[in-house]
């Protein structure tokens, strides 16, 4: 069976839910795929159980929005079939979005065209993560499933892109907290805090252009714009996304703002797991980091 790799959503966190564009990618340190054991077990695996039941529910209520053998699935768990995967649970690289992603490709009917349609398998994707996390967009299982940079447009409209190739002295670069974190808790106090006009408005009218900005940045290779609006939204987040920053990394997170050295994000929902992070002198920026585990994912 084929692997399956992470994500790390570049732009997007939380503006997506307010309608900004998003740009996710693959990550190809970490990866799974269904496996079966080299031994029989007898002890099934729980969790790929209890979606099983998810889907059957859904299927039995005429709700599943593409046809699964889930026959098959349902068989293959009582042989032992596991999710053997090297993506950290709880980082925001997408390790739900893999599991998804290898699921469907494995026990779908689907036809060739719907499988190559991204609009189509984002609902798909999104129906089913949602046993994972309460709700989900399915943007994360798009990643996995195409092996492909995604970006999400302002009008829901999803499409593969190219990622500028460059090399050079800055970089954007992923730092470990070294602690796992839950989304759905996160999710939901952003979705009540927008429940206030005033913070509402800041997304809509801040937050949003700000994330479309790096974007636009990003896939034109503007680095100085980049720079400038990586540093603007990791202001922002700093200001207004206080609960979602860890507690040990606020200070930090300050440290580079006023140092201009580099910026600190949030990747995904926060709280833990990796932050994302921008420098114009990767080198420099890793001696003053370097008691963190920092690892590169584009030079420029």
């Amino acid at each position: 069976m084929d692997s399956f790799y992470s994500k790390v959503l570049l732009f997007g966190e939380y503006s997506i839910i307010r309608n900004s564009m998003a740009l996710a990618v693959p990550y190809q340190l970490f990866e799974g795929k269904l496996t079966f054991p080299r031994e029989k077990k007898d002890r099934v695996d729980g969790e790929l159980r209890a979606f099983c039941q998810y889907l059957k529910n859904l299927e039995s209520r005429g709700e599943l929005l593409c046809p699964m053998d889930l026959s098959s699935f349902e068989f293959d768990i009582g042989q032992g079939i596991f999710f053997d995967s090297s993506i950290p649970q709880g980082y925001g690289v997408g390790s739900s979005g893999a599991v998804v992603a290898s699921i469907f490709a494995n026990y779908s009917t689907c036809s060739e065209q719907e499988c190559a349609n991204l609009g189509y398998l984002k609902n798909v994707f999104a129906q089913f993560e949602s046993h994972f996390h309460g709700s989900s967009s399915g943007f994360d299982p798009l990643i996995s499933y195409f092996n492909s940079p995604i970006l999400t447009t302002a009008s829901r409209e999803y499409q593969k892109v190219d990622i500028p190739k460059s090399s050079g002295e800055g970089a954007i670069f992923l730092l470990n907290t070294g602690r796992p974190r839950r989304t759905e808790p996160l999710v939901n106090l952003f979705l009540e805090k927008c429940k206030t006009e005033s913070f509402e408005n800041l997304c809509d009218n801040v937050l949003a252009p700000i994330t479309n900005s790096c974007i636009e940045s990003f896939l034109s290779n503007d680095k100085e714009n980049l720079f400038k609006n990586f540093r603007e939204l990791s202001d922002f987040q700093f200001k207004h996304f206080g609960p979602m920053i860890p507690n040990l990394y606020s200070e930090l997170w300050k440290t580079g703002l006023e140092h201009d050295n580099f910026y600190l994000k949030l990747c995904g929902a926060g709280g833990g797991g990796f932050l994302l992070g921008m420098t114009m002198n990767l080198k420099e920026a890793m001696e003053e980091l370097k008691t963190h585990e920092i690892r590169p994912l584009y030079r420029f």
